[in-house]
């Protein structure tokens, strides 16, 4: 910016014809004002003022530089004017990736309220329970539920979601109420999980007496979509594990009900992915902000007492 202030200065002293008023105007001593115009005819190769004991003119290459350095200041300031109009009235379009389940639950029916306190921002929302690439599918902001691997992404934590296993009591009358973990493996229980291209967790991490511990879980039935998973508990056709917030309603109602319990499942991770650079963008921000609060109120309210 020495650049710049060098400009600025040279238009003040060309405009009140006073390196002193100058240095005052820029808030500055009479000797910066002085070297700042000396470094720029020495960068221009050219004498801007006349100078005497007694007065200052600008020369002919002075009153030609000062036209265009005017038009340069009010670029500059228009720019600066722009971005603070944009930071503090965002605009644009956020593009936003989210699990089924928290998406459905708590971010979708937000969006409208988001939309309603920042009319100049668009919102485009990916539902799916399948990993997303957020820097090759050019996400902004992705919800993200579960491990996380080490990555260049910016990560926001949210809440630990506490999960657990359940299923319909119409499943443990036919097939047995199973104790913990080991019962899921050697009694061969229906366990619906969720799978997709990529996905990672085949087995289920319970936390058994000893520590955490996988159990090599095996089903008929499988999907990519977690709320398929659930309809298939409620019809008694085997047993799941999902966050509490998915299930707190079925809980409450006893259309589910928590097994294997001397064993539960470890808590999952809910935060937010973003790139380090679209983070600094101020609708990114404020959308980051107002659902990190609003998913925290939610899951407070969802949780099973």
């Amino acid at each position: 910016m020495s650049y710049v202030n060098n400009i600025r200065m040279f238009v003040r002293v060309y405009e009140l014809g006073s390196m002193s008023a100058a240095a005052r105007d820029q808030r500055t001593s009479p000797a910066v004002a002085s070297a700042r115009v000396s470094d720029l005819e020495k960068h221009l190769g050219v004498r801007l003022f006349a100078r005497t004991t007694r007065s200052l003119q600008p020369t002919e290459n002075g009153r030609i530089f000062y036209d265009g350095a005017r038009k340069v200041l009010e670029a500059i300031d228009d720019a600066e004017a722009a971005v603070m109009d944009v930071t503090q009235n965002p605009r644009g379009t956020i593009f936003v990736a989210a699990p089924l389940g928290i998406g459905r639950r708590f971010i979708a029916p937000r969006v409208p309220a988001f939309k309603d306190q920042y009319p100049q921002i668009d919102v485009r929302l990916r539902l799916s329970d399948r990993g997303v690439d957020v820097v090759a599918e050019g996400i902004d902001v992705a919800f993200h539920l579960g491990l996380l691997e080490d990555s260049t992404l910016k990560v926001r934590t949210i809440a630990d979601c506490p999960r657990v296993l359940c299923a319909a009591p119409a499943y443990i009358a036919r097939r047995g109420m199973p104790a913990d973990g080991a019962a899921l493996v050697s009694d061969r229980h229906d366990c619906l999980n969720l799978r997709f291209p990529g996905a990672k967790e085949f087995q289920w991490t319970l936390l058994t007496p000893e520590g955490p511990r996988r159990f090599e879980i095996a089903g008929p039935f499988e999907s990519d979509d977690g709320d398929v998973l659930v309809g298939w508990a409620l019809d008694g056709r085997g047993i799941v594990m999902k966050p509490e917030f998915e299930v707190a309603g079925h809980l409450r109602s006893g259309a589910l009900v928590p097994v294997a319990t001397a064993t539960p499942p470890l808590a999952v991770q809910l935060s937010s992915l973003s790139q380090h650079r679209r983070l600094k963008d101020p609708k990114v921000q404020l959308f980051t902000d107002y659902m990190t609060t609003q998913i925290k109120d939610d899951l407070r309210r969802a949780m099973v007492p």
